[in-house]
């Protein structure tokens, strides 16, 4: 399994989970968010989700395919 960290500006409190998977490179735009989520199964903190607007914080971990994202 592949480990990503992914940091938030300082500024912001959140990012969105759309924002996260496009931040990561796993999908190219935001556009794509849903219907990656509706085809993929993601992880947040260990429960499926597929809201590509559900609010990620400082410590929260994405699991999608081969992938792990810790946002920091």
């Amino acid at each position: 399994m592949s480990l990503k960290r992914i940091k938030i500006h300082d500024d912001q409190e959140y990012i969105e989970l759309g924002n996260l998977l496009k931040v990561a490179g796993i999908i190219d735009t935001g556009g794509y968010a849903k219907m990656f989520l509706n085809e993929n199964e993601v992880y947040i903190n260990g429960e499926r989700d597929t809201r590509r607007g559900r609010k990620l914080y400082r410590g929260d971990v994405v699991k999608v395919n081969k992938i792990e994202l810790i946002v920091e």
